[in-house]
């Protein structure tokens, strides 16, 4: 080692490093041995006998008015949709256009109208709320006599989730529904009240598909007019797609051993499994395989990077750090003399992209590997800009804060891995996500937002960079709880311009719908992941899900 080589390397060491307080990740090993267990052939040509009977059903229910909207909508609750989107596509289309209506302005009822309504705002219909204007009286309130149709109170209240900006009568109706299905829960049956408990805790809309539809087929189950060969086909789906999941994590884990952060670097969170929970909420289809797989990879990697600015390096070594990311080369590690760790963290990142290059090469796309690594570039800059912050001991305005905020947020780096789902994007949207379209700032503000409101008391006593809390708190001169009653607003303002513009992009056609659905994943995971406490730094509170998703298979 050269002279001034060996001085740095001692003054690293010299070095009082901070050490945030993690609970432990979880631990991956309990994963792998479920991986072993192959899918069964005789699942799954019973699966695809299931599938044909399931579609013709599904198409035979197109004359019957009445019962389509069911259909469709257990079909999507029980996580089966991907499999008859051509179909569904077709009737709600057909929906949309006029089909069964009369009876609908004739006598529907609230459940019917609103369940119409929310299928066709999720399948990316503009329709209007007025829809919702019979069900209120001359004084402009909802009818008292809807507080004993629990049924269509949730309906409505599922409904309500989807609203955009202007949409007054969906507030109204959401503190509505809400007010009255609280009071309701505790009388009702069994099945109702485990319905309503559930969707006042996690509404439909904003919440990871995986786990709904775990969760749906208890509650179909308990219903005595489930359809036997539909419950038996989600069943089956789950645990067949299960299958694959597994796999998949038991190859995240080889990687993550091979790389041995842990060992190496022993102040940086182990999150793998989390990262790769996270990867199954952006996006968890089978053939979006290598999307989810460098959503993982990503997750994992940028959490130690997020240790590294916040927990280890000093601002002189961050400085080195930032500039080796801009170049991007294993050759600067000797020229900016990085301490041991650092090092470490740099040459595991760009080894790890190194394998993204050798893949998209060889699908003849090696130029997407450049907007991953942009985006990265982005994400590192903003975390040297905390701290910078931090260095000064300054607390940046609101304005100062949210745009760094929405660079140094996993989502936009998450968006694109869509570079992984192979013909379906293309450079122009890939510039398109990079210069921050508002349904990507939307979806980060989202995530950023619940985030903060999650890790704020843990932050504060890490020593590290202002969130979103303390700056709003010292910017407006208010308490905590006032702070995060604003805040959260914010976000629920967020939700309302990501559903606008799902609305608008749909329309338009302009950009792949399942990018879209990785857009609106993002936020739903934030929903699902920072629901009471920060379930990245806290993965017990994450485990049960977890566990439900890739070792618990459903019993057929």
């Amino acid at each position: 080692m050269a002279p001034a080589q060996s001085q740095i390397a001692n003054a690293a060491s010299d070095v009082k490093r901070c050490s945030p307080h993690y609970t432990p990740g979880i631990e991956a090993e309990a994963y792998s041995a479920a991986a072993h267990l192959e899918a069964d052939a005789v699942q799954e040509q019973h699966f695809q006998e299931l599938k044909e009977q399931v579609r013709r059903m599904l198409m035979a229910a197109v004359y019957q008015p009445s019962n389509i909207l069911d259909m469709i909508d257990n079909i999507q609750r029980l996580g089966l949709s991907n499999n008859f989107e051509n179909e569904i596509n077709a009737i709600l289309k057909l929906v949309h256009n006029g089909y069964g209506t009369e009876d609908l302005e004739n006598d529907g009822d609230l459940y019917t109208i609103a369940l119409r309504f929310r299928l066709l705002r999720q399948q990316g219909y503009n329709v209007s709320c007025d829809v919702f204007n019979r069900f209120k009286q001359s004084n402009g309130t909802f009818k008292e006599s809807l507080t004993s149709d629990v049924v269509g109170l949730l309906s409505l209240y599922e409904a309500t989730h989807l609203r955009v900006h202007g949409e007054d009568i969906l507030e109204e109706a959401l503190t509505f529904t809400t007010s009255h299905l609280k009071s309701a829960a505790p009388r009702l049956s069994s099945i109702l009240s485990k319905q309503v408990t559930h969707a006042l805790y996690q509404p439909l809309w904003k919440g990871f598909s995986r786990l709904e539809a775990r969760h749906y087929m208890s509650v179909y189950e308990e219903d005595g007019s489930y359809n036997q060969t539909l419950l038996t086909l989600a069943k089956l789906n789950f645990n067949l797609v299960q299958k694959v999941h597994q796999k998949e994590l038991s190859d995240m884990t080889r990687w993550w051993k091979d790389l041995d952060f842990v060992n190496k670097l022993p102040f940086a969170r182990d999150r793998l499994v989390e990262a790769y929970f996270w990867g199954l909420a952006t996006c968890y289809e089978p053939e979006y395989y290598f999307a989810r797989i460098m959503a993982c990879k990503y997750g994992a990697l940028t959490t130690v990077l997020d240790d590294v600015y916040d927990a280890y390096g000093t601002y002189e070594e961050l400085e080195r750090f930032t500039e080796a990311i801009e170049r991007w080369d294993i050759f600067v590690v000797d020229q900016l003399q990085l301490p041991q760790c650092m090092e470490v963290c740099y040459k595991g990142l760009l080894d790890s992209y190194s394998g993204y290059e050798e893949k998209l090469a060889d699908e003849g796309n090696l130029y997407r590997i450049e907007f991953a690594k942009e985006a990265i570039k982005i994400q590192l800059r903003g975390y040297f800009q905390e701290a910078k912050w931090l260095k000064e001991k300054y607390t940046p305005t609101m304005d100062e804060y949210i745009p760094n905020a929405l660079d140094t947020s996993f989502y936009p780096m998450a968006i694109t891995t869509s570079v992984g789902m192979g013909g379906l994007v293309i450079k122009d949207t890939m510039d398109w996500v990079l210069n921050h379209p508002k349904i990507v700032k939307a979806t980060t503000l989202i995530g950023r937002l619940l985030n903060d409101m999650a890790g704020h008391k843990f932050e504060q006593t890490n020593e590290q960079c202002a969130s979103s809390v303390e700056c709003y708190m010292n910017h407006y001169g208010v308490g905590e709880e006032e702070a995060k009653i604003a805040l959260t607003k914010q976000k629920d303002a967020a939700w309302k311009d990501l559903n606008q513009e799902l609305l608008d992009l749909h329309s338009s056609n302009s950009i792949p719908k399942p990018l879209l659905q990785i857009i609106l994943n993002l936020a739903r995971s934030s929903e699902v992941i920072y629901k009471n406490m920060e379930g990245f730094n806290n993965s017990s509170a994450l485990k049960g899900f977890i566990d439900s998703l890739l070792i618990e298979p459903v019993h057929v």
